[in-house]
């Protein structure tokens, strides 16, 4: 069995966790929501016919439950993983894991000496390609990396997806903690942090350059020196109407990029080539319940934790650095 606890159905994602987990015919199943925003989270409980349970103490505390989903405002973190933590069920909350540098530290405080395996909603590293491209790093095959830049991003803002009233505060700083690159950027800065390790200093750019949800924004560019010498650049929107993303890197010998037919390396004296996909590894829903059946290695548990602490502080530098006029911020 892998019983989950629901805490929130704020984020956009909800829907899908809770899919994803109702589907599945392998022992896995939901065993309460709770919410403080009480009548979404009674709608979520009647569609997937699962107890809505008014009292979290209730609900984190019943022994049946093996792990916790949280789905709140990413603002609203932090006093949630507060009370899960220290029962050292599995953790899946979803990202970014906070939103202040201060806040990460409380958490990693809190998880000192505990069992607790927590992880948040990323799933770059995850993926074939991206695991394709770590084990081309590991090989050397790129030659000394010199440089590396990222663009996620989509039409979010022209498309109006945060209308819904359940979805408002993707663009209410005081419960998301920023716009676009909170939500985007931290996906890129997670992944690249996964490659490159902790980070030096940063630098950004934000803007809302739409007008579409104007207390927020939906763009941003931001520079980041890695401490093992490597540049990196992210970009992230919700205004990319067309075009292609995703990840390049650039070594002295070959470079990996992306095609519209999909993840290629090469260079001067290596033509291009399409990379060798590599196995996926459990994320999401499927990395919760591979964690509570303790199939996930605890090096591998150890290595992305790092990356998610270091989005944090990577994430709140970037939107000191804008808000101080686009200086660099070095971080400790």
């Amino acid at each position: 069995m892998a019983r989950i606890a629901v805490l929130s159905t704020a984020h956009i994602h909800t829907n899908g966790f809770l899919e994803q987990i109702e589907k599945a015919a392998d022992g896995r199943a939901l065993h309460g929501i709770w919410d403080d925003a009480a009548d979404r989270g009674r709608r979520y409980a009647e569609k997937f016919k699962v107890p809505f349970v008014d009292r979290i103490e209730q609900l984190i505390s019943d022994p049946a439950v093996d792990g916790f989903l949280i789905c709140a405002e990413n603002t609203r973190h932090r006093p949630l993983l507060e009370k899960v933590i220290p029962i050292g069920k599995p953790v899946f909350c979803e990202k970014p894991l906070c939103t202040t540098a201060e806040d990460a530290d409380a958490i990693l405080r809190l998880l000192d000496g505990l069992p607790t395996v927590l992880f948040c909603g990323y799933f770059m590293p995850f993926g074939r390609e991206f695991r394709a491209v770590a084990r081309e790093l590991e090989a050397g095959s790129l030659g000394q990396v010199t440089h590396a830049r990222l663009v996620n991003a989509h039409h979010a803002a022209y498309g109006r997806w945060f209308d819904n009233p359940d979805l408002a505060w993707f663009h209410q700083p005081d419960l998301s903690g920023g716009g676009a690159l909170m939500d985007m950027g931290t996906h890129a800065v997670h992944a690249l942090c996964s490659f490159f390790g902790p980070a030096g200093a940063v630098w950004a750019e934000i803007a809302n350059k739409s007008g579409e949800y104007p207390n927020a924004d939906d763009f941003g560019v931001m520079h980041i020196r890695f401490k093992n010498g490597v540049f990196g650049t992210v970009e992230a929107s919700w205004v990319q109407t067309g075009g292609i993303g995703g990840l390049q890197i650039t070594g002295r010998q070959r470079t990996i990029w992306n095609t519209p037919q999909g993840y290629v390396m090469g260079g001067p004296d290596h033509p291009a080539a399409p990379l060798e996909m590599a196995d996926t590894r459990p994320g999401g829903v499927e990395r919760l319940v591979a964690a509570i059946r303790g199939q996930i290695d605890a090096g591998e548990l150890a290595a992305d934790r790092e990356a998610v602490f270091e989005a944090v502080r990577v994430m709140a530098a970037a939107y000191r650095s804008s808000g101080e006029g686009g200086k660099w911020v070095a971080l400790a």
